[in-house]
């Protein structure tokens, strides 16, 4: 199977579980398991979070979320056209955050690592960010092949 969508939102908070509920609703076709909906729907809350605080700190821009199905393949990109990150490694790393309003944990890169078999971060400073996570899906229900 091979499938794709775009969708694109104003950065406003009340978007986040739309795009978490748009998403699952797409990767629905691959069959996931339960776990692995769940950890998609996160990971993509804490892309679109990021994009919202961090990529346009309060202010108001454009979410574009894109996803992309091959075989048991799911590849999420989730885009923003704000700040960017000066310094990705740092923002990387688990409890540093650069709002400077709110209680935020710092741990949104750490969260799509955990939940996603793979996540490449792409910035320029002045011009945005793009986060594209992978994860396999709707494997569990296959038999191993034995040789």
């Amino acid at each position: 199977m091979n499938n794709s969508m775009k969708l694109e939102f104003l950065s406003i908070s009340e978007n986040e579980g739309f795009a978490r509920a748009a998403v699952a609703a797409f990767i629905a076709q691959l069959n996931p398991t339960l776990d692995e909906l769940d950890d998609i729907k996160t990971a993509v809350s804490e892309a679109v979070t990021n994009a919202i605080v961090h990529g346009y700190a309060g202010g108001l821009g454009t979410v574009h979320i894109t996803c992309v199905l091959n075989e048991n393949n799911t590849i999420i990109s989730v885009a923003d056209m704000g700040r960017g990150i000066e310094n990705i490694d740092l923002a990387r790393t688990p409890l540093y955050t650069s709002a400077e309003e709110g209680e935020r944990s710092g741990l949104g890169f750490t969260v799509m690592e955990t939940f996603m078999d793979s996540i490449e971060v792409l910035s320029t400073p002045g011009k945005g960010t793009v986060v594209t996570m992978q994860k396999k899906v709707g494997l569990a229900g296959e038999l191993p092949v034995c040789v």
